[in-house]
């Protein structure tokens, strides 16, 4: 491999790695100075007072990266433009919390600029010999994949480090299957610049964590990973496409089984609970950074087999996702992440006694 392209992605990775950590601990007195934290309660794994905006600190560690290894161009300018709304009101939310529907427009805003601006688009597909072009579906299908990737990973930011964890994850394996392909285009920099400030974040968010991103990170995050999806895999086949949705299985899979969760009970699906992924693995006992790790390593599992499946071999790679989708069903049938067995089998009992 080209030495040139090695030593960039070190000193990419290492520079914004080496900012958001040092960086950090002054957002966190600034957050706490202007009221930003989290407040325990019910429907919350941490017991005491936190400082949020950790996010803000991997938005200043994507502009740094950018501006030292990015080149201007109207796509990037898109992707800015987008990225400041989200953060913006990712920053607002953080230090006062707002209405789902304000953020919700925000999100929308930002992903229509990347679309129409940007003209990031998920125009056509093609697997299994059918082609298809979305005409002008692309555009409504595209904003909707957006505001989906965005959602994931909003929903699946309840521990400490599991979501830039989640995240890094993804920019690690995204930027090896880049730099094995010799694909370096914009979303080659924006993976690695991303790696950094990621990790970076992770040394003051791991368990036990002294700052949390808060909803101006997990938005940032979610939307910047759908738009290096949509930027290195457009116009390319169906399994290019679904192969980064892979690597983002948990938050993808604890999105949708959220949805279903609530659906049953009769609730809105923003309705906010204690049934997430990490929840249920929490109610197993396992602790709290256990339940982080365990998380860590099926995203992995994921990743593992989408860098087999696109570089080594598709058999191998189709036998490795098998086997998660199994350990993934198992999960549903011994867990709650779905329906309450235990409420359940209250109201089976009642029904029995009347």
């Amino acid at each position: 491999m080209n030495q040139e392209i090695l030593k960039e992605i070190f000193l990419m990775v290492a520079t914004t790695f080496l900012f958001v950590a040092i960086i950090t601990p002054f957002i966190k007195n600034t957050a706490i100075h202007i009221g930003a934290v989290d407040i325990p309660n019910e429907r919350k794994v941490h017991k005491k007072a936190m400082p949020r905006l950790g996010g803000l600190g991997i938005f200043l560690g994507f502009l740094l990266g950018y501006m030292l290894f990015g080149t201007p161009s109207a796509i990037m300018n898109s992707i800015l433009i987008g990225s400041f709304i989200i953060v913006l009101i990712g920053v607002i939310d953080d230090i006062k919390p707002l209405k789902a529907s304000t953020k919700f427009l925000g999100q929308l805003a930002a992903a229509c600029i990347v679309v129409f601006y940007g003209n990031i688009l998920l125009q056509d597909i093609s697997a299994f010999g059918i082609y298809i072009d979305f005409h002008i579906f692309a555009y409504p299908l595209t904003i909707f994949f957006i505001l989906g990737c965005i959602n994931c990973l909003n929903l699946i930011d309840g521990l400490d480090g599991l979501a830039a964890g989640i995240s890094s994850i993804y920019f690690l394996t995204i930027g090896i299957i880049a730099t094995i392909q010799g694909t370096f285009g914009l979303d080659f920099i924006i993976t690695f610049i991303l790696l950094g400030s990621t990790l970076g974040f992770l040394v003051h968010n791991f368990n036990p964590a002294k700052i949390f991103m808060g909803d101006s990170g997990s938005l940032f995050l979610g939307f910047i990973i759908a738009v290096i999806a949509l930027l290195g895999f457009k116009n390319v086949t169906m399994t290019s496409l679904i192969i980064p949705l892979l690597i983002l299985a948990i938050p993808i899979l604890d999105t949708l089984f959220a949805i279903v969760r609530r659906l049953l009970k009769g609730e809105k699906i923003s309705t906010p609970d204690k049934c997430h992924i990490h929840h249920q693995l929490l109610n197993k006992r396992f602790s709290h950074r256990a339940t982080v790790l365990i998380i860590y390593g099926i995203n992995l599992l994921f990743a593992s087999a989408s860098i087999v499946y696109v570089l080594k071999d598709q058999l191998l790679g189709y036998i490795i996702y098998g086997i998660l989708l199994i350990i993934v069903l198992i999960f549903i049938f011994k867990t709650n992440i779905i329906v309450d067995k235990e409420t359940i089998k209250q109201k089976t009992k009642k029904l029995e006694k009347s």
